[in-house]
């Protein structure tokens, strides 16, 4: 096999990360649609979620304007320190016998084992800058709940996980590992909100939900002084912190002079029941 002058794994330095995280909503000619206050129905605005959300979190929730978004920095050093690299698939190639050339870049080689450590860091660093005691999350697999309770560890935060209770009986090894972060982790439902002990009541058999831990996580942050929720999927600011990941790619792609025809996304997921897969899952 004959290697070119690219090397097999495209690395960046610390001076050439990106230094802003990409506001695809600043591009778009139609605008998401806003959160709703669900008791009027009408868009919700930084005052209606500042109960539930860290303050900083809310203003890059609703910001459709700002294109960049500066990447803070923490004793000097970004809070983003170097994802996993650009690999050129030369093995790949060879075997397919294809005039393509093929790159990827894998996030379960991220220190947590997933891409969630992007949006992790950014939200655990939001809320001890505001100088909260802690946050509450909920997670299914528990991709998200290990990142963020090592998130946590790292800033000095409490880190509450309630997780699916199916998913807690079947991943004792992803339980563990938040345990290890120093994270409490209870199996939802739960007997410790409201909600919980509501639909043990009905459903006492119950092997849980994302939705009831969800609200198992909000109640929590909603009772408890000094406390927040965070989500590692779905709003905008989530979206935002992960643009990390193709702007780091381009980078690598840029310090080659690389110009790709096609870009491809992708997340396998894991497979239900299986706890003996890789924690990159």
């Amino acid at each position: 096999m004959t290697f070119e002058k690219i090397p097999y794994k495209i690395y960046l330095t610390e001076d050439e990360m990106p230094m802003n995280w990409y506001n695809v909503r600043a591009d778009m000619k139609t605008k998401p649609a806003p959160l709703l206050n669900p008791a009027t129905g009408t868009p919700m605005g930084f005052d209606d979620l500042r109960p539930v959300f860290c303050d900083e979190l809310i203003r890059q929730e609703l910001d459709n304007d700002t294109r960049e978004i500066p990447i803070p920095r923490r004793s000097g050093t970004s809070i983003k320190c170097t994802g996993p690299p650009l690999v050129r698939a030369y093995c790949l190639e060879e075997k397919l016998q294809t005039p393509a050339k093929i790159y990827y870049k894998f996030e379960g080689n991220n220190t947590s084992g997933s891409h969630k450590l992007n949006s992790a860091i950014a939200q655990a660093y939001y809320a001890k800058n505001q100088g909260l005691k802690g946050v509450t999350t909920e997670t299914g697999a528990g991709q998200w709940g290990t990142a963020l309770s090592m998130a946590c560890s790292y800033l000095g935060l409490d880190c509450q996980v309630y997780m699916v209770k199916v998913s807690y009986e079947q991943k004792p090894f992803r339980r563990e590992v938040m345990r290890t972060y120093g994270a409490a982790v209870t199996p939802s439902p739960s007997d410790t909100t409201s909600v919980g002990r509501a639909i043990l009541k009905e459903h006492p058999g119950t092997t849980g939900s994302l939705g009831c831990a969800i609200s198992e996580a909000v109640e929590a942050a909603a009772s408890q002084p000094g406390y927040r929720y965070v989500l590692g999927s779905v709003l905008n600011q989530v979206l935002l912190h992960q643009s990390i990941i193709g702007l780091e790619a381009k980078a690598a792609l840029d310090k080659y002079n690389i110009v790709p025809d096609i870009i491809i996304g992708c997340r396998r997921r894991q497979q239900p029941g299986r706890s003996d897969l890789p924690l990159h899952g």
